[in-house]
Order: C-alpha cells, then sequence, then structure tokens
C-alpha cells in the first residue's frame, strides 16, 4: 500500500511516500515544517491514521537535503509554493491519483506554503489543515483561499498561537480554528497528537467528495 516515489521538479529529486488506499476520495499531499522532511515522526503518525481512515496520502520533501540545510531557504514560501503546486500537478497526471481531489496538509512553514498553493489553485484544492502551522507567513494569499480550512494550534504554543488567531480572521472561507489545550509547538504532550490525527481525519472526510459508485 504504501512506496516510495521520487518526483522530479525544476531539475531537482524531490524523495516521497505515497499510500492510496482502495477507494479514497482524496490524496492529502504533506508540505512539512523548516528543518523537517517527510520521516517526520509526527506527519508520518498524522498521515497513518488517515491512510487507515481511507485516505491517500503523500509526504514528500519540498526541498533538497543541501537546500534545507540553509535557514533561509526553509523559509522561502515562495519556493516552498512553486514546488508544492507542481506536486499537485503532478499528482493530477498520474493514473493511480489523477481522479483523486487534493487536500493539503501543512506545517510550520509548510503551512504558508499550502495556504498559498490553495489560494492559486481555487477549487483545485478540496481542503487545508494545519498543524502548528505558520500561516501569517502567507497573510496576503489567505483571503483568497476558497478551500475549508482548519487551523490546530496548541493551547500552550505561546508564540504561534496569536498568529494562527490572526490568520484565521483573514480568512474568508469556511474555517475552523481548534486549540487543543495542553499541547505546545510539536505536540509531545501525551494524546495531543492523536487529537490532531483525529481532527484532521475529520475535516478531510467531511470535505472530500464521495466516490461515485461504479
Amino acid at each position: 500500500m504504501e512506496r516510495e516515489i521520487v518526483i522530479r521538479v525544476s531539475g531537482v529529486d524531490l524523495p516521497g511516500t505515497l499510500s492510496v488506499p482502495g477507494g479514497a476520495p482524496v490524496l492529502v499531499l504533506f508540505a512539512h515544517g523548516s528543518g523537517s522532511s517527510r520521516l517526520s515522526p509526527r506527519n508520518r503518525a498524522v498521515a497513518g491514521e488517515l491512510s487507515r481512515g481511507g485516505i491517500g496520502t503523500l509526504l514528500i520533501d519540498l526541498l533538497t537535503a543541501e537546500e534545507d540545510a540553509d535557514y533561509e531557504t526553509r523559509f522561502d514560501i515562495d519556493l516552498l509554493g512553486d514546488r508544492l503546486e507542481a506536486i499537485v500537478r503532478w499528482a493530477g497526471a498520474q493514473p493511480e491519483t489523477r481522479d483523486l481531489a487534493i487536500g493539503l496538509f501543512g506545517a510550520s512553514t509548510g503551512a504558508a506554503a499550502a495556504l498559498r498553493v490553495a489560494a492559486r489553485l481555487g477549487d483545485r484544492i478540496e481542503a487545508v489543515v494545519s498543524r502548528g502551522g505558520r500561516p501569517d507567513l502567507a497573510m496576503e494569499s489567505l483571503p483568497r483561499v476558497a478551500a475549508p480550512t482548519l487551523l490546530i494550534v496548541g493551547g500552550e504554543d505561546h508564540a504561534v498561537l496569536p498568529l494562527n488567531v490572526a490568520a484565521y480572521r483573514a480568512l474568508r472561507c469556511r474555517k475552523e480554528l481548534e486549540i487543543v489545550a495542553g499541547a505546545t509547538h510539536l505536540f509531545e504532550e501525551p494524546g495531543t497528537l492523536q487529537e490532531v490525527s483525529a481532527l484532521a481525519l475529520h475535516w478531510f472526510r467531511t470535505h472530500a467528495p464521495r466516490p461515485e459508485p461504479k
């Protein structure tokens, strides 16, 4: 069910992990945060829960190892967004995924990239979820996001919580802000990541189109 792939984007090879359960209505692309990767145990845990719930997932590195070593590149939202958009288009051209709707799950700076892509692609994006994200880094794009958007942030993430509140106010789409009590930025506290996974699964299930009967 799960397999490793490589997607070539703008002359660089980006590794990913693809899982498409039978009958999946949507493929969720994971955009990782600065300094993280597709091997992030937190995003893999969320992706695993989505997969068990019948949702397709693609964990993909938006930067090469060399690029990720550059602190400034990690915060290059234009670059991250361009590559994520290219991966959305790649998914739309593959026999295995071209008939699936697309959802986006962003963490940290990846959330800004996801929201920027959602603003560009309109109804091509079915839903967006941000976990401990920096949606404020895409503030100018937020009023143009049409996809239903869920912002999840830890109640003890004192630096990022107010940024999410400001982003929530800027969004004009269907939206929710879920504050996970007792959680800090990485959701390392017992039970908090499971709550994130449950919230994300419910959001994508709610907003994903149901597959037509054959």
